[in-house]
């Protein structure tokens, strides 16, 4: 133990020698694990961030649409056109499912605009379903009422709006028992919904629903084009009992095959999607973008670690007398290896150390000013660590080896 404090009192002494020598050294790693902390927060957070926000969602949800929820690459859209539509009666079979609590039908589109008197609000979404929509949505709401299942079978002409309409609409009144005007159809609001904020940077809160059965009525399917025959129409959103999501998915699949008179042959016609592929989804989305910042921090850690090597080289050639001496008197090629090794170990962690310092301010920063939030882990801290002193003993290896190598008669003979 006294052995190795006395190699990291050598290591202070020669860095202190040679100051901005050893902090250029130091530079890129310094660079490279900065990068990869701040990154790695952002990223955490991120991820923590959309976790919650898919979690606000409902819980454990499952989807049953007619296309997939997400395209990955290019689709056949003829053939997403040509498969069945889901309709609200899919979604009444399903909710008598053993393993389903709640099943609701689903249908929106966006509008571009929505006025009331001189107030005006953009790209709106519309919603058609009923009276459990809040339910399996986990919305509550905060003023006026929610609908019931009259309103939903005689087709009322009544909705619930979104807080961001609420407030932007209406700044100095309640909105409730106002009317909204939606393609010439008068909608009167019984509702309003708590704030949910936003969902990878688009509010959820800028949204009318209304009873599904009214909705066909303003918009009635017209399926003029493929596009709007292939993602034009309902969706059946799926709360299963507690801990049975997986049966609800089996069972799901099996009525609506059997709905859609699918043999076993065929594929289906259909998707089915759960909150949990959507957080992998996107998760795979930033782990591309996690691999390319890696890669460049890397590169950066590469060139540190050369500097490093170099300078070790440079020192190990300056201390060729001092190698000589301490051969002499009788340091042993594993003492003399040790101390060189410890050194270039000592000089990465302490670039590691401001990098992760560094890393950490950076991203707080971001954070500061923008919507993205850091999340630091302590992996994160012990992973800034690994990098520093593995870059240390890959490029500290050469030198060492070279210095414990040396001949002490030619080094003491070395001017």
């Amino acid at each position: 133990m006294n052995d190795f404090l006395i190699k990291i009192s050598l290591s202070l002494q020669t860095f202190k020698t040679h100051r901005l020598r050893s902090f250029l050294t130091a530079l890129g790693i310094i660079i490279g694990v900065s990068t990869v902390i701040a990154i790695l927060s952002l990223i955490d957070g991120l991820n923590r961030s959309v976790a919650e926000q898919i979690q606000s969602i409902g819980s454990d949800l499952v989807f049953l649409t007619k296309y997939p929820m997400v395209m990955a690459g290019p689709q056949n859209v003829e053939e997403i056109a040509a498969r069945p539509d889901l309709t609200p009666q899919d979604a009444e079979a399903i909710s008598e499912l053993p393993s389903v609590d709640i099943a609701i039908p689903e249908i929106s589109q966006q509008l571009t605009k929505l006025k009331y008197k001189d107030k005006e609000v953009a790209t709106v979404r519309l919603i058609g379903s009923n009276e459990k929509f809040s339910s399996v949505n986990n919305r509550f709401v905060e003023s006026g009422r929610d609908f019931n299942r009259d309103d939903i079978t005689h087709r009322r002409n009544l909705t619930i709006i979104g807080s961001y309409i609420a407030k932007n609409l209406f700044p100095d009144e309640s909105p409730v028992g106002k009317e909204l005007n939606v393609r010439g159809h008068r909608l009167k609001i019984i509702g309003v919904f708590r704030e949910k904020g936003a969902f990878l940077g688009q509010s959820m809160d800028n949204m009318l629903v209304m009873p599904y059965t009214y909705y066909e009525k303003i918009y009635p399917r017209r399926g003029e084009s493929i596009f709007e025959r292939a993602f034009f129409g309902y969706s059946v959103d799926i709360r299963p009992k507690q801990g049975q999501v997986e049966k609800t998915i089996d069972e799901v699949r099996e009525l609506i095959r059997r709905r859609h008179g699918l043999s076993f042959d065929k594929k289906d016609d259909f998707e089915i999607g759960t909150q949990q592929m959507l957080m992998e989804i996107y998760q795979n989305i930033t782990r591309v973008g996690f691999i390319a910042i890696v890669a460049i921090a890397a590169i950066s850690l590469v060139v540190g670690g050369i500097g490093i090597m170099n300078i070790m080289l440079v020192s190990v050639a300056e201390r060729t007398r001092e190698i000589g001496i301490r051969k002499a008197v009788g340091a042993s090629n594993g003492n003399i290896l040790a101390q060189f090794l410890v050194e270039s170990v000592f000089l990465a962690l302490i670039g590691g150390i401001i990098g992760i310092l560094l890393g950490l301010i950076l991203a707080w920063l971001i954070s500061a000013v923008s919507p993205l939030k850091a999340s630091v882990s302590f992996w994160m801290i012990v992973l800034g660590f690994g990098f520093s002193a593995a870059v240390g003993i890959f490029f500290g290896i050469y030198p060492a080896r070279r210095a414990a190598g040396l001949n002490p008669i030619e080094a003491l003979r070395y001017e």
